[in-house]
């Protein structure tokens, strides 16, 4: 009989590591031996899932379709083979959780605690970072993400909504004056993004209608904490989620503008997490705590 899980986490494991040489590290197999598990799993398969070439290794699309397929299957047999004697004891093993450096560092990190001591055989590690990290290339079990989703592979879990609403300084409103009307935005320094997905626009609601008006920063973060800290300093006027400026319009430290023109749109904020059909306890309890204690602003 053959051997088709250890190929697949062989195939995970050269996926990963980029190259024969760190599979067989990890597998503890010699480099031909992962060589020789790839060739059969091509050949049961009759497809090619590695590209070789004299200075790297890349997956064809094939191979990229299989990865995200037998990823969760494999986490999913490891799980029950560690869950089998312990089924009475809760959920156990390492729970590894990405976020947002202002989500994870304003909201998440606050109540973890309280999980680690109702779950206190499971190990959790947590990565705040601001790019949009590959839950199956960073073997990631539940990623934070605020706004639209764009990767069908994972399911999703909506945590709730945040508000964009335009902040500043009082120091900054002191020297330049509060903005009365969007069209007073023209005298002031705006503070926007620079990443790819970022609007040119802003919306507001002007006669009943929601109207985008065109900006130019005068300042480009290529994150939400990059724009807030710059609004603190008293860089200009900036427009962000409400979860990220909550505490700084609670101290007084930023004053929103413009409210009774604010659009009322806002982002989602979801809980991502690579979809089978049996999740392992420690990412069901996660999200059923994330349920249970997140506490977003309004």
């Amino acid at each position: 009989m053959d051997n088709r899980i250890g190929e697949m986490e062989t195939f995970l494991a050269v996926a990963r590591g980029g190259s024969f040489a760190a599979a067989a590290k990890q597998m503890r197999l010699t480099p031909s031996a992962v060589s020789r598990a790839i060739a059969r799993l091509e050949a049961r398969l009759g497809v090619v899932l590695i590209r070789r070439t004299t200075r790297a290794l890349a997956l064809t699309a094939e191979g990229e379709a299989y990865r995200d397929r037998v990823a969760g299957l494999v986490a999913e047999i490891d799980e029950i083979e560690r869950s089998i004697g312990h089924a009475q004891e809760g959920p156990r093993g390492k729970l590894r959780v990405n976020a947002s450096v202002p989500f994870g560092s304003l909201y998440l990190i606050p109540i973890l605690p309280r999980f680690m001591e109702a779950c206190p055989a499971v190990t959790l590690e947590l990565a705040l970072n601001d790019a949009l990290v590959d839950l199956v290339e960073e073997r990631a079990d539940i990623a934070i993400r605020i706004g639209p989703l764009r990767d069908t592979r994972l399911k999703a879990k909506k945590l709730g909504r945040s508000a964009m609403v335009l902040v500043a300084s009082p120091d900054y409103l002191a020297k330049a004056g509060e903005p009365r009307h969007p069209d007073d935005l023209d005298r002031h320094r705006l503070l926007t993004f620079s990443f790819r997905r970022s609007l040119d626009s802003w919306p507001f609601r002007i006669g009943g209608k929601v109207v985008q008006r065109p900006v130019e920063g005068a300042f480009l973060g290529n994150s939400g904490e990059a724009v807030r800290l710059m609004a603190l300093a008293g860089g200009g006027i900036a427009r962000i989620g409400r979860f990220h400026a909550a505490p700084d319009l609670a101290a007084g430290r930023l004053v929103s503008v413009l409210d009774a023109f604010n659009a009322g749109d806002g982002e989602d904020i979801h809980a991502l997490y690579v979809g089978h059909e049996r999740l392992s306890l420690r990412v069901r309890a996660f999200l059923d705590f994330l349920e249970e204690h997140l506490v977003l602003p309004g």
